[in-house]
């Protein structure tokens, strides 16, 4: 019996080709259900935060500690962490940095700000780049806080990047407000983290 031009016989497909059509979608399917582990490099990572007052704006980072996430991309569970050193935080002068240390962070009390997810709103793709929500836990000054932070995810074989970006509205959190009577400071800061790591499907 002849073939057409695309490898069918008339009347009956190849199943051979066939066979493997299905192979492969099987696999992708598979690949897609996998939990995948996201581990974060503190050396690939920036956390900036951002401050304003009526003068200026104060700029300043923070250092990773450590950070591993494992996602189940067919519910959308997030566990692991990310976890920042309090005590690493600087804007550049010495003077504040003390001060903020001492008294708003109390960091010798609470060396350790931590973000612990439980979901993710959206589907991370296993290729390229998605946008989308994770649901989470935010513990800082040593109280818990619900939080929800857009992010936008990259990932590229075995390797990925990350941005995301949100307000820690620390004077309602608890937080003293380091604002004087000639200086008032907004009781909100702003965070960027961009960070870059490795993946790893167990």
């Amino acid at each position: 019996m002849k073939e057409d031009a695309h490898g069918f016989r008339r009347g009956r497909v190849r199943w051979p080709l066939l066979g493997t059509i299905a192979l492969v979608a099987i696999a992708a399917v598979a690949a897609a259900d996998q939990d995948v582990r996201f581990q974060l490099d503190p050396q690939h990572t920036a956390v900036n935060f951002t401050l304003g007052d009526v003068l200026h704006t104060v700029r300043g980072t923070f250092h990773l500690k450590q950070g591993s996430l494992l996602l189940d991309p067919a519910s959308g569970k997030l566990t692991g962490e990310i976890v920042v050193d309090t005590k690493s935080g600087q804007s550049g002068s010495g003077m504040r940095d003390r001060k903020m240390h001492r008294e708003v962070l109390e960091s010798d009390r609470y060396p350790e700000i931590a973000f612990r997810p439980d979901r993710v709103d959206g589907t991370v793709l296993p290729q390229g780049k998605s946008t989308v929500r994770v649901h989470g836990i935010f513990t800082i000054h040593g109280s818990d806080h619900e939080l929800t932070v857009p992010v936008e995810v990259e990932v590229l074989s075995d390797k990925w990047t990350a941005t995301l970006h949100f307000a820690v509205p620390y004077a309602s959190w608890g937080m003293k407000n380091p604002s004087t009577l000639f200086l008032r400071i907004s009781e909100s800061v702003d965070i960027d983290l961009t960070t870059a790591g490795t993946i790893a499907r167990p």
